[in-house]
């Protein structure tokens, strides 16, 4: 068994963490803006932000690996993602976690050289700022200190709440095709694998169906 700080529990993709961390039987410390709005997380509900790394340390210390699924949508994407992240790169470390799982976003995997999703003409307008703070966010984990084995896993744009199947495909910085998506629950059934059997080090992958 081992112990899982989950920031962003309460999202989708961060209560599928939860619930498939707690299934397998971990310890899961789920870190929100508010506790009391998520009575139903089976795990230690905490207050936290991921965005400031003192407090990152302070409900991350005692864990053995970390889960970065929080997102904001009351501020710039490229501000949050990007202060998350080297929140986590501080915090983490001082903690004693070395082990971080990230969710991403396949809007930044390359179609062809050089030119991502988020690049083509016909990718829709509304979704480039979030695409454009993960990558942000991705900039500053390839740049962590030795310490800090991570791995950002990056789904197709739309994830669905379709049921766990544990099958799931993994790749590069390239999109995998078709069947091109993913349920919320078997994003969390290869974050947890990732965490039990760490396959993927100091790098981005590409997850899919």
């Amino acid at each position: 068994m081992s112990a899982i700080v989950v920031f962003g529990a309460g999202g989708r993709a961060g209560r599928a963490v939860v619930a498939e961390a707690a299934g397998r039987g971990h310890r899961v410390t789920a870190v929100v803006r508010d506790p009391a709005k998520y009575p139903d997380l089976a795990a230690d509900v905490v207050t936290g932000d991921v965005g400031n790394a003192d407090s990152v340390a302070k409900v991350a210390a005692g864990h053995d690996a970390a889960v970065h699924a929080a997102a904001s949508l009351d501020r710039p994407a490229d501000l949050v993602f990007a202060e998350a992240a080297l929140a986590l790169l501080d915090g983490l470390p001082r903690a004693g976690v070395h082990r971080l799982v990230a969710i991403g976003v396949g809007a930044n995997l390359e179609v062809e050289p050089g030119v991502r999703l988020m690049d083509k003409p016909d990718f829709p307008a509304e979704y480039l700022p979030f695409a454009l703070g993960h990558t942000a966010g991705l900039h500053v984990l390839r740049a962590a200190p030795p310490d800090l084995d991570w791995v950002m896993l990056s789904p197709p744009m739309m994830l669905d709440e379709g049921p766990r199947t544990g099958h799931y495909r993994t790749g590069g910085d390239q999109p995998l095709g078709e069947p091109n998506h993913l349920s919320y629950a078997d994003l969390a059934t290869a974050i947890v694998d990732e965490i039990e059997t760490p396959a993927h080090h100091r790098t981005r992958i590409a997850i899919s169906d």
